[in-house]
């Protein structure tokens, strides 16, 4: 029976001089659709009563956001739209400052 032996000193070499990238429209839109199904979470709860503290949270920190069906399709469409700006921009500066 023979094994495999690697090289780590050279294994550990390759990884440190390899950078990670961000692929910034990915990871913009997976945090659009994760907000939003948040915001989707808060209508549903907010129209039957529970976690009220955190429904009003949402309110006071978003102008669309109310605990109604147009009111939360709104929040859910601001929740999407400033994720995916704030999300794209720190990968593309953490794209940048990997180079």
């Amino acid at each position: 029976m023979s094994t495999t032996t690697t090289n780590q000193d050279a294994y550990e070499m390759d990884t440190t001089t390899n950078v990670m990238h961000l692929d910034s429209l990915a990871l913009a839109g997976a945090a659009a659709v994760v907000s939003a199904v948040a915001m989707l979470l808060l209508g549903l709860f907010g129209a039957i009563g529970v976690y009220e503290g955190a429904v009003e949270a949402m309110e006071q920190w978003h102008l669309f956001f109310e605990p109604t069906v147009v009111g939360t399709v709104a929040g859910m469409t601001e929740a999407a739209v400033i994720s995916f700006v704030l999300v794209y921009a720190f990968a593309w500066l953490y794209n940048v400052f990997a180079r």
